[in-house]
């Protein structure tokens, strides 16, 4: 009878240390689920720096700790294509509002905003500081010169810009005179100026 009483005992104390264990559990996971804790949080930031401004946090710190041991291992490369990310990230945020402001910008070269977008887009990955009216000035000009000057093509203006030189200046190394480069140039930012108008 003894034994019996015991074991009755025992089978209950199991059975409340089996219980406690499970409820204590599925606690813990209605915690992570609640917000901003589970897999439905979004992550902050956009483009370039999504989620860089939680990982450290989510990470205990060894977000940090990585992007600081990839920066020291590259020599600084690392900081500085995430910088070049972001530059061109911002330059194509533009480019897209200046395009809905003035369509005219893309229609007077006869193609339409998306394939112009484009080609801005492309050209970003070898500068990413090019700005938007550097590049429709580029197109411009190539248009207008090309013709006659089979050395000026959008793609050589891209080039001389992205080694650092103003445009008259890469006008005048693809053949052009001081003179002529400095009246293309005029007439290419008044052709801007009246697209700009125009819508």
């Amino acid at each position: 009878m003894r034994r019996k009483i015991i074991l009755v005992i025992g089978a209950i104390f199991v059975s409340i240390v089996f219980i406690t264990a499970n409820a204590t559990t599925a606690a813990a996971q209605g915690k992570s689920r609640g917000a901003g804790g589970g897999r439905g949080a979004s992550p902050s930031g956009t483009g370039v720096d999504r989620g860089i401004g939680t990982s450290s946090d989510n990470s205990m710190g060894r977000a940090d700790n990585g992007r600081g041991n990839a920066s020291d291992r590259s020599n600084g490369r690392s900081d500085a294509g995430l910088d070049r990310a972001r530059i061109a990230s911002e330059n194509l945020r533009s480019a897209d509002s200046d395009l809905r402001r003035h369509p005219s910008l893309a229609s007077d070269m006869h193609v339409n905003a998306n394939d112009l977008r484009a080609g801005y887009q492309s050209a970003l990955i070898a500068n990413p500081n090019l700005t938007f009216g550097q590049y429709v000035a580029a197109t411009r000009l190539a248009h207008n010169l090309g013709a006659n000057n089979p050395n000026i093509t959008r793609a050589a203006i891209l080039a001389g810009l992205a080694a650092g030189h103003s445009i008259g200046q890469t006008l005048q190394d693809l053949g052009l005179s001081k003179d002529q480069a400095k009246a293309a140039s005029k007439q290419v930012d008044l052709d801007i100026k009246q697209s700009r108008r125009r819508g």
